[in-house]
């Protein structure tokens, strides 16, 4: 086990109450939950700011719960009580969870099945940062694209969550990467082995052709939008499209649904031709209603090979900023304020 001394008991969590600003946030106290059967409680140690929630709060999340909620789409902490059948050894024990909401409290009850222990030797706050991300970024490329070593990637948002994660997942894969940021992370970058490009002045299409004429292997895309099409455009014969969200379309106004169904078309389309190539819309939790086992096994494996990298090496935790749950706000704002590298990261 890798527990840390328990704290005394005090719950609190941040409620986001609708479609607010993020000082609209309200901080509420209240009982700590119990474990029933089947479950754990698990004091939070780290939960973190993901694009999900930037979303939520707009009311933007194609599949969000109604107002209101928790948010917090994962968490770290360690287990403070099991409930009936649970194993009493998993009490004590630091353990990650990936929830979709309710992360943002001081004390989460979760199916005990939905843990995953967390290695010797690795803080809350790195773990934090490596759960949705982490899980996200390992399967599109090892269980969507499976690029081979010495294929070409092209990774939009390279300096973002997802992104800096698969980035360096794809580089100790012996993969070469392409990868879109502003200007002010190019050096970053340069210094991982990656080749930079300008989203916003570069002509992306021509540059990447430069790079890579037949095209590349694979391209991740949380862009969507028009872009989406570019995209599919610079795929090799033989290679993949992941598109895994439509950050263009975050400030729209309408419905929520419209631009996944759009992007859910265009996969579909693009999969009926006879092109050779292949398209996916990625969700962390499809097929959860139809396999649960299954995609927790699978959950439970490609994190424990995302923890690993890390123990390895092969990836860094990228900790753009801690700050505590009293002050989900302010990091609402920084995460939102696309000026920081890496994941802003909440503690109690």
């Amino acid at each position: 086990m890798n527990a840390e001394p328990l704290m005394p008991e005090n719950f609190i969590e941040v409620v986001l109450p609708g479609e607010v600003e993020p000082e609209g946030l309200e901080i509420r106290h209240g009982a700590v939950p119990v474990a029933g059967p089947g479950e754990v409680v698990i004091r939070m140690e780290a939960t973190g700011v993901s694009f999900a929630e930037q979303q939520m709060r707009r009311g933007r999340y194609f599949d969000q719960p109604a107002f209101p909620f928790v948010p917090g789409y994962d968490m770290v902490g360690t287990v403070t009580a099991v409930g009936e059948g649970v194993d009493p050894t998993l009490a004590g024990t630091r353990v990650a969870a990936l929830l979709k909401v309710g992360g943002w409290s001081s004390h989460v009850r979760v199916d005990a099945a939905d843990v995953v222990p967390v290695p010797e030797g690795i803080g809350a706050a790195e773990a934090e940062t490596l759960v949705v991300n982490g899980i996200t970024a390992w399967q599109m490329l090892h269980r969507k694209a499976r690029v081979r070593a010495g294929g070409t990637i092209l990774v939009h948002g390279a300096n973002g969550g997802v992104g800096s994660v698969l980035v360096q997942l794809a580089l100790a894969a012996g993969m070469k990467v392409i990868g879109t940021a502003s200007t002010r992370h190019h050096d970053t970058l340069r210094d991982q082995g990656i080749v930079p490009i300008d989203y916003r002045t570069d002509n992306l299409t021509a540059r990447v052709r430069e790079l890579a004429p037949a095209g590349v292997d694979a391209v991740f895309d949380h862009v969507g939008g028009r872009g989406i099409v570019d995209s599919w455009r610079l795929v090799a014969p033989g290679g993949t499209l992941v598109s895994y969200g439509s950050a263009s379309t975050r400030d729209d106004e309408g419905s929520k649904q419209w631009p996944i169904l759009k992007l859910l078309g265009r996969v579909w389309l693009w999969n009926a031709l006879p092109n050779g190539r292949r398209a996916y819309l990625f969700n962390i939790w499809a097929g959860r209603a139809l396999a649960k086992n299954r995609f927790r096994t699978r959950l439970r494996a490609d994190l424990a090979q995302v923890f690993a990298a890390l123990q390895r090496g092969d990836v860094t935790a990228r900790i753009a900023a801690q700050l505590p749950l009293t002050r989900a706000a302010e990091a609402l704002r920084l995460a939102e304020s696309g000026t920081v590298a890496g994941k802003v990261v909440l503690h109690p």
